[in-house]
């Protein structure tokens, strides 16, 4: 035998210890990624969508009458959405126009996307109009190849 042996003494109890906080320290970590990491519903990344900064209105024709909805974006969020040039002939004719576009509007600065929005029975056809409207006021806001969409 070699006269250079050594004995190693580990306490058990130490040991153990120091295992258990290296593991909830990974675990706290793994917690902290998955928590503030951006997800959707689906579990997928959420992609921001890119802007260009200002005010974006698109047309929706109502009968004999025109009405602008203006969409007020930043470079990377949705700020606010909403109907201008609305005559109270419009608003008498399409009563259900107004909150149609409320509740819209809500559900895509809450979502900052125009993807998966539900809206009433009731109101589907004014809902779908004013929809592709704000679709379409984003797709001027958006950047495309370091410019806006026109």
């Amino acid at each position: 035998m070699s006269a250079k042996t050594k004995i190693v003494v580990l306490h058990m109890k130490e040991l153990i210890y120091t295992l258990i906080f290296a593991g909830l320290g990974i675990l706290l970590i793994i917690l902290l990624l998955f928590m503030f990491l951006p997800r959707d519903k689906n579990g997928e990344s959420v992609e921001t969508m890119n802007y260009v900064a200002g005010v974006y209105t698109s047309s929706v024709q109502f009968g004999d009458n025109t009405v602008d909805v203006q969409v007020i974006v930043d470079e990377d969020r949705i700020q606010s959405i909403s109907m201008i040039n609305l005559n109270e002939t419009v608003a008498t004719m399409y009563p259900l126009m107004e909150p149609a576009l409320d509740d819209i509007a809500r559900q895509v600065i809450d979502k900052q996307s125009t993807e998966g929005i539900t809206y009433n029975k009731d109101n589907q056809y004014t809902s779908i109009v004013l929809l592709n409207a704000i679709e379409n006021a984003l797709s001027k806001a958006a950047v495309a190849d370091g410019e806006a969409g026109e």
